[in-house]
């Protein structure tokens, strides 16, 4: 059974930076793809960025530039770092990984929040 839980949400001012871990319990699988997701208020969700198996990466045009995904397959654990963050980038954060090719998103954490205040 594949887990996944965030942690390292808060509220930061904007300009500030923001860590999100996303902790992954896939037993012996390696997940083929990774990523975080955002939902805001009244929104959809949207893919913020995706890493794959073999560390290509992704990003939403709205964060490009600003955030890094990253992971630690030792530690089984996947990042999001937010710089310069802006209070559209509030919303509730999303991990979520595809185990096999091709990439669908079917395992999902529980969310975390992210406020960014003006």
């Amino acid at each position: 059974q594949v887990q996944l839980v965030e942690s390292g949400g808060g509220s930061v001012q904007t300009g500030g930076s923001l860590r999100l871990e996303c902790v992954v319990s896939s037993g012996t699988y390696d997940p083929f793809c990774m990523g975080w997701f955002r939902q805001a208020p009244g929104k959809e969700r949207e893919r913020v960025a995706r890493i794959d198996r073999d560390e290509s990466t992704t990003y939403a045009d709205s964060v490009q530039g600003r955030v890094i995904i990253s992971r630690d397959i030792a530690k089984n654990i996947l990042y999001l770092q937010m710089n310069n963050v802006k209070p559209e980038d509030t919303g509730v954060y999303y991990c979520a990984v595809g185990l096999e090719v091709p990439c669908r998103f079917g395992y999902w954490g529980q969310g975390t929040q992210v406020t960014v205040s003006s």
